[in-house]
C-alpha cells in the first residue's frame, strides 16, 4: 500500500493513507491532487518509507526537494 506525503506550512510531515475503497474509484495520483493542499507537492511513497513508530510523528522532516510527483490542485 501506497502512503502521501507533503509538507506541512510548519515544516511538519502530513501522510494521507488512502482507503482501498478510494483506490478502486481513483488512482492513488488523483486521491493525492485532489487531497493536497493546492499547491503544495507532494511525493507517493511505500507505506514501509513511513515510520511505523508514531512516538515522535511531530518530529518527521522530508526534504522538499525530494516531492516531485505532483502538485496539490
Amino acid at each position: 500500500m501506497s502512503r502521501i506525503i507533503y509538507q506541512t506550512d510548519d515544516g511538519g510531515v502530513a501522510v494521507i493513507i488512502p482507503t482501498p475503497q478510494a483506490l478502486e474509484s481513483m488512482s492513488i495520483h488523483e486521491i493525492a491532487k485532489k487531497d493536497v493542499p493546492t499547491g503544495k507537492p507532494y511525493k507517493i511513497v511505500a507505506d514501509s518509507e513511513v515510520p511505523s513508530d508514531r512516538t515522535f510523528r511531530n518530529a518527521w522532516e522530508v526534504d522538499p526537494d525530494t516531492l516531485t510527483d505532483g502538485v496539490g490542485a
